[in-house]
This record gives C-alpha cells, sequence and structure tokens, in this order.
C-alpha cells in the first residue's frame, strides 16, 4: 500500500512501515503472530515492527489477542474497511491510469511480479555482499 493512496482513502500520517504492515495483517483475513509478519516483510528488527503495530492498535485499524505465549495481530473491522477504501482509490487512480496506457492486468501482474523477483535479488546480493 502506498501512503498517499492510503492518506486519500482518509488515513493520515502513516509511515510505509504501518501502512505494509495493516495490509499484510488484512491479508486473507487471519491472525498472524510477529515473527511470522516480520519474516514475509522482511523486517529484521521486530522492535520497529513492534512499535508500528501498537500505533495501528492505538488508531483501531488493528488488534491483538494473547494466545498462551504468542500475541496474534488481525485487522479490526475499521481496518478492512480503510484497506478496501484504498483499494478502491487504487483501482481508480492506478489501475485505470496503467489501463489507458495500453496495459492489460496479465501485463501489469507481470512487471509486479519481475519487481518482487528483482527486489529479492537486491537482498541475497545484499546478504551476501555483508558477509564478504
Amino acid at each position: 500500500m502506498d501512503g498517499a493512496l492510503l492518506s486519500a482513502a482518509g488515513a493520515k500520517d502513516m509511515t510505509a512501515v504501518e501502512v505494509s504492515l495493516l495490509h499484510h495483517v488484512s491479508h486473507r483475513d487471519r491472525k498472524k503472530k510477529l515473527a511470522d509478519i516480520c519474516f514475509v516483510l522482511n523486517i529484521e528488527d521486530t522492535h520497529v515492527a513492534t512499535y508500528a503495530l501498537k500505533k495501528l492498535v492505538a488508531r483501531g485499524y488493528v488488534k491483538s489477542e494473547k494466545t498462551g505465549k504468542e500475541v496474534f495481530f488481525s485487522a479490526t473491522p475499521a481496518g478492512r474497511e480503510l484497506c478496501a477504501k484504498y483499494r478502491d482509490v487504487r483501482e481508480s487512480c492506478l489501475m485505470a491510469t496503467l489501463r489507458e496506457s495500453g496495459l492489460t492486468n496479465e501485463q501489469i501482474g507481470e512487471a509486479a511480479q519481475l519487481m518482487r523477483n528483482a527486489s529479492g535479488l537486491y537482498n541475497t546480493a545484499a546478504r551476501a555482499a555483508a558477509a564478504l
């Protein structure tokens, strides 16, 4: 999720980490552990994620639930509603513009996959370089 699009959807002053966390926690409407969230989003410092999640909880977009020793995070109805509004803004602003440029949904998906793969390769190279 992009901060500008999320701002247009009604949520101001959210950091990129908060935006990513809200999107991931909302994804598939399943409860998620901090370790799993950090792994998927490639967040090495769990304190960064913990702080951002606390801010999202305070804003009412995310809730936390302790089960045994584990804490699980999930989106609240307000968080899911914000994600839906974001999707509507994204569709009207970004996707419509991409389609007008002649790109198909398939091409857009392929480009997104290419960018994810390139990002993963760069992360792998950065870890290898750090080990030198």
